[in-house]
């Protein structure tokens, strides 16, 4: 089959005035920002402009251009209104300069919504050619059109949990609005029964603020934040409830309650945090651990928290998740401690010292999630562009690749603690309903799969 060929405009073509538009519908499933009903415009309106000065470019509406047809220098814009979805945005670009000693073209753009408002004003900046190239046409996944297209991951999670009765869990000082409605969204999906610990006058006043009545709440009275930890703990090492959740504390002290020698919770394994994501872009869930908990992890400890993880993936259903072990490179590095620790933690999987996974590193970010930049850079693995977690070098490092991931990718990151004797739900004020509702999903399918399973503590 013979591809239609393309072609640019060249230099000499372009004209001062000449104009390009495209039309481009915000789609439900795309971009979404922390809120689920708020959307940042950036990126999609990005793209829109894009495909404008592609189009004012080249033969073909939208058309991307091959590398060295047209060049994009840079574009200056202001936003004016906000981009919700179902909006239709429309994007002209007009060559308003042309500078033939560097054969730079000046556009101005500007994007209407569909009641004809604008919602972006600004200039781009390109080099185009004067001699004419060719390419064939291809069609190209767009990061918009992936979003659109992505299937929520999270959807099967929460109904898999609500398949079983609810499970108590203690809510560690649900003292802010945030944790009260927390509470009540966890209870109302049926998914686990709150047990409130903490000064009954402070929850009272927080449940008042986010108008939730606690008819039917159980409520543990506790003098302080210190003391709701102490107590959520001893409520489950006896059994009493199976998961813990923060409330309005601080993350250290919960956390220092359960990992106190005297708490109870503790076992053998590091403790950590695994963020299971749904990224539209990626076919299916990606865990990113460590990126909250463990600052500068040994060797032995990123056994544990790799072990964890997989311990998790294995309860969802996963018998052998690929774990890549990232670092900056893709071979070993005395000056690189990062691909030290990958190469060893390859090892140690090969002999048993990490069971149930497939481990290979170190891998780059790229080659761990795409089969195509493996295969570039000839990279013949088990793993490589079909991770399932990525096991970073320390939390700084975990802690960027996540919020990008969350921010520049559109994913939803589900959050859970780790290692410990129940599943810890560490929540935050900017998680949306959704993320709240997976991490509880999460936490159920993990404490009522381990019992059913009859597996022992950690």
């Amino acid at each position: 089959m013979t591809s239609l060929l393309l072609t640019n405009r060249t230099f000499d073509e372009i004209a001062v005035g000449d104009s390009a538009t495209v039309e481009h519908v915000v789609e439900t499933g795309g971009l979404a920002s922390a809120s689920d009903n708020v959307f940042s415009p950036r990126d999609f309106i990005g793209e829109v402009v894009a495909r404008a000065i592609w189009s004012a470019a080249s033969a073909a509406d939208g058309a991307r251009p091959p590398a060295g047809a047209t060049i994009y220098l840079g574009q200056e814009l202001k936003f004016q209104r906000p981009v919700a979805p179902g909006d239709t945005i429309t994007a002209t670009v007009s060559v308003i300069e042309k500078r033939t000693d560097k054969q730079i073209v000046v556009l101005d753009t500007r994007c209407l919504n569909q009641r004809g408002e604008e919602v972006l004003t600004g200039l781009a900046t390109v080099i185009t050619r004067f001699e004419r190239l060719e390419w064939p046409q291809a069609v190209l996944p767009s990061l918009i059109a992936a979003a659109a297209q992505h299937q929520d991951q999270f959807d099967t999670i929460v109904a898999d949990a609500k398949r079983s009765p609810p499970l108590k869990v203690a809510v560690i000082h649900p003292c802010s609005p945030e944790a009260i409605q927390a509470s009540a969204e966890i209870r109302e999906e049926g998914l686990l029964e709150p047990v409130l610990i903490g000064p009954e006058a402070k929850i009272r006043a927080a449940a008042a603020e986010a108008g939730v009545a606690l008819d039917g709440f159980e409520i543990v009275c506790a003098e302080h934040s210190h003391a709701a930890a102490e107590q959520g703990v001893e409520l489950a090492v006896a059994g009493k409830v199976a998961i813990l959740m923060k409330g309005s504390l601080h993350s250290d002290e919960l956390m220092g309650a359960v990992v106190a020698p005297s708490s109870g919770l503790r076992t053998e394994r590091r403790i950590s945090h695994a963020y299971v994501m749904d990224v539209p872009a990626y076919p299916k869930l990606l865990v990113v651990t460590d990126a909250a908990i463990n600052i500068a992890p040994t060797l032995e400890q990123k056994r544990d928290i790799c072990q964890n993880a997989v311990d998790l993936l294995h309860l969802l259903g996963n018998p052998e998740p690929r774990v890549a072990v990232l670092a900056a490179v893709e071979t070993v590095n005395g000056k690189m401690p990062a691909t030290l620790d990958a190469a060893a933690l390859t090892v140690m999987a090969a002999r048993g010292q990490i069971t149930g996974a497939r481990v290979d590193g170190p891998l780059a970010f790229d080659n761990a999630i795409s089969l195509d930049a493996a295969r570039t850079k000839g990279i013949v693995s088990p793993v490589a562009g079909q991770a399932d977690i990525l096991l970073v070098p320390d939390l700084e490092a975990g802690n960027m690749l996540a919020k990008q991931l969350l921010y520049f990718a559109g994913a939803d990151a589900a959050g859970l603690v780790l290692g410990a004797r129940v599943p810890i739900i560490l929540t935050s004020r900017s998680d949306s309903l959704k993320v709240r509702i997976a991490s509880a999903a999460l936490a159920k399918l993990m404490a009522a799969r381990r019992s059913a399973q009859g597996l022992p503590c950690q």
